[in-house]
């Protein structure tokens, strides 16, 4: 089992940049998929990124270019830096972890990014 906890959120203005760290316990951490997801109000949870073991990066369309996601496996840490952020990135932004050979998923608390002038 993985425990997942987020930091990094918070108020910022549109243009600006954030970094949002999530950092593991348990073992295993190097096998899981990792990814981030966000929900915003009133909306669906959705999938921001996600960055196999092997170091494979996915983004949804309106990320790309301006999302990176990473991962220190020595560190037991996913990251999500977040470029050019927009008010419509504004959500409570989720860590996900993913075992790959079976439908095992563990979520963190999330961490509320507010994109704000």
């Amino acid at each position: 089992q993985v425990q997942l906890v987020e930091s990094g959120g918070g108020l910022v203005q549109p243009g600006g940049s954030l970094r949002l760290s999530c950092a593991a316990s348990g073992s295993g951490f190097s096998i899981y998929t990792m990814g981030w997801y966000r929900q915003a109000p009133g909306k669906q949870r959705e999938l921001v990124a996600t960055i196999t073991r092997g170091g494979t990066t996915n983004y949804a369309d309106s990320m790309k270019g301006r999302f990176t996601i990473s991962r220190d496996n020595a560190k037991n840490t996913v990251y999500l830096r977040m470029n050019s952020l927009e008010p419509d990135d504004t959500a409570v932004y989720y860590c996900n972890a993913k075992w790959p050979f079976n439908e095992n998923q563990y979520w963190g608390q999330g961490t509320q990014v507010t994109v704000s002038s």
